[in-house]
């Protein structure tokens, strides 16, 4: 009840607050067409895609200051993140639509961005820098006709900031917070993050450079059950981002990036059980050049790069009781060659020729994988064509022809539509539908490794069917609903009775809805909810929630200010306790649903130029499993200043 009462008032203040600045403004908002990237690889309206697509847009990104990328994805629909309140150390797995986190291909400026040193080879979220984001894009289903391996479940493209058009802009950002568990009385400032960059343009030439910094210490990513008190575990990143860019004139430009990935940490022994000795480290180097022409009504690229990383850590042994060294090794080179033309303002054509190239070498305690061995290369021809009718109906097919030096040759393709028709001058609808195939190539570690690897292993396929329908009114309510259902075959997972990747099968479908509703120009509530079933092995459905509610009210009392609360509804969790570490061995283990609410506040101080920031994350401090056997964080504060000009 005390939750409650908290709440309305918060919200009663609130709302009293903004009657003078609301009476200010036109109660009429104009409608922005929102551009997206990711669905097509052109600058294409999302009214006229046939696929779900999300965008975080700048604007959304200031107002979530201090949080990080992997907590802004985990309130959009579809979208779980496992570890997402777990200690920093521990890493996170990003699930969509009940799938698992190697079938979700993450883009930097539209570059794949896959560790090819790791199992799963998913790209670690917790490398990137929120401040060093222009926006995010979500597109969900299978996608790999543009994207190739990899693209099953959903691709997130994140693009980072572009240069100012002035010739010299900077900013500034930092902030101070809290990092303890519920079970914590005293607290620490003991989560540090600062970010710096400069960037301008200065006649043909534009440039870009940001520096991040983050230290987390104060907590133990183990949980204990006793009475004893864990170590707390630190860890401690660094990001640098370069972008250089020349335009001669409006056909020819070329651009070139380098971005430099580093981070440390301490780790526990596993659930429940601490450890002082267990380090780790990593490195990340991608460096890529796009040149680019354009002529007429079409546009040539090349997008070129490459990516290197390498882990290395130490772990305790309790049966040979000696301290053991891993390392770990990735590489790949990636060349996408892509035209783009435009037959008019209804036909739009993509050809492209992707070429890629990854190795892997790892040696441990156990085995060792030779990159000599241990790499593979793909040519990938492909093409997809748009038409927009003018009349309401958009259509998007294309295929792609994968050459595999392993695997030989697999064809997917995909086809979406959509529909938008205005029932009167208030209200519009639009349907979509999209039927799309994609595939997963095993990795190297899933194919080579000395204890648990398969050559024998098949690539995964992949179907997924979407229908739904969005509708608007006004300006101030639009909603949402889709149905999906995807069907694998060949998917990959561990086998426990062979301790080897095998080959299986996996089902799921379910629905999504969103809303967002802004019945004054000064308050916007929007909710989501995401319903999961999975027919699948016991190996496929850890952690994944069948509910998961998410709304938030955002309220603006002043054109100063910003302010929103945040609840969450996550549903009850199975794991399949494999070794009986939980209780008994071959057995599920269900963990609880959960409820945690966040609050989190802006303030210009002085117009755009200084930002104060503040948040409190689990204002009720919730006590609940996040991974179980390790720790969630509780009531956490965050304080910040940004600072541009």
């Amino acid at each position: 009840m005390k939750k409650q009462l908290l709440i309305a008032g918060v919200l009663a203040s609130s709302l009293v607050n903004t009657n003078l600045f609301a009476q200010s403004q036109n109660e009429q908002v104009e409608k922005l067409d929102e551009i997206v990237v990711t669905a097509t690889k052109f600058n294409l309206k999302k009214e006229n895609s046939g696929k779900v697509i999300t965008k975080i847009t700048q604007k959304q990104l200031k107002n979530n200051a201090g949080k990080t990328v992997i907590e802004i994805l985990n309130t959009v629909a579809g979208i779980d993140v496992r570890g997402v309140n777990a200690n920093a150390t521990e890493p996170r797995s990003i699930n969509i639509r009940g799938g698992r986190s190697r079938q979700v291909l993450v883009l930097i400026d539209g570059v794949p961005v896959t560790d090819q040193s790791a199992i799963n080879q998913e790209f670690d979220l917790r490398l990137l820098a929120v401040s060093q984001i222009e926006s995010i894009e979500i597109l969900k289903g299978a996608s790999s006709t543009l994207y190739g391996s990899g693209a099953a479940t959903a691709v997130i493209n994140i693009v980072l900031k572009s240069p100012s058009k002035d010739s010299v802009s900077a900013s500034f950002e930092t902030s101070l917070g809290t990092n303890n568990t519920a079970s914590t009385s005293k607290s620490s400032l003991s989560d540090k993050n600062q970010n710096a960059s400069i960037n301008g343009t200065l006649g043909s030439f534009h440039y870009l450079g940001s520096y991040s910094i983050t230290g987390v210490n104060g907590m133990s990513a183990a949980k204990s059950n006793t009475s004893s008190i864990f170590e707390n575990d630190r860890y401690y990143s660094k990001n640098g981002l370069l972008k250089l860019g020349y335009g001669k004139n409006d056909k020819l430009s070329i651009e070139t990036f380098l971005n430099y990935d580093a981070f440390e940490y301490d780790f526990d022994a596993g659930a429940f059980s601490d450890s002082d000795v267990n380090t780790g480290s990593q490195e990340q180097l991608r460096f890529g050049v796009k040149p680019t022409y354009k002529y007429n009504n079409a546009e040539v690229y090349l997008l070129a790069s490459l990516n290197s990383v390498e882990r290395n850590f130490q772990q305790f042994n309790s049966f040979s009781n000696t301290l053991d060294a891993y390392q770990f090794k990735g590489r790949s080179l990636y060349l996408d060659l892509v035209h783009k033309y435009e037959f008019s303002s209804k036909f739009q054509l993509i050809t492209g020729l992707n070429y890629q190239e990854h190795s892997n070498h790892s040696i441990t305690p156990f085995a060792t994988i030779d990159k000599e061995i241990a790499n593979f290369n793909t040519i990938d021809p492909y093409a997809s064509f748009v038409y927009i009718s003018g009349q309401g109906l958009s259509l998007n097919f294309g295929g792609r022809y994968h050459m595999h030096n392993v695997y030989g040759n697999q064809f997917v393709y995909d086809g979406n539509a959509a529909y938008n028709f205005d029932v009167n001058d208030q209200n519009s609808i639009k349907v979509l539908a999209s039927y799309s195939t994609a595939f997963i190539a095993p990795s190297l570690y899933q194919l080579y490794d000395g204890f648990s690897g398969n050559i024998d292993l098949n690539p995964e396929s992949n179907e997924t069917t979407e229908v739904g329908v969005e509708y608007s009114f006004k300006n101030w309510l639009t909603m949402d609903a889709v149905y999906f259902k995807r069907t694998e075959t060949d998917a990959i997972i561990y086998d426990n009775l062979t301790y080897k990747y095998q080959n299986g099968s996996s089902n799921a479908n379910g629905f999504e809805v969103n809303s967002k509703i802004s019945p004054l120009q000064y308050l916007t509530l929007l909710t989501s909810y995401t319903y999961v079933d999975k027919k699948n092995l016991e190996d496929f459905n850890d952690y994944i929630p069948k509910h998961k509610l998410v709304a938030t009210l955002e309220v603006i009392p002043s054109e100063k200010s910003f302010f929103s609360i945040s609840y969450r509804n996550v549903g009850d969790r199975t794991i399949f306790d494999r070794y009986g570490s939980f209780g008994l061995a071959g057995t599920d283990v269900i963990l609880p649903k959960y409820q945690v609410i966040d609050f989190m506040t802006n303030y210009k101080l002085l117009e755009e130029t200084l930002t104060f920031f503040a948040a409190v994350t689990n204002v009720f401090d919730e006590n609940y499993d996040d991974i179980l056997g390790f720790s969630t964080r509780g009531r956490n504060y965050k304080i910040g200043l940004r600072f541009q000009f």
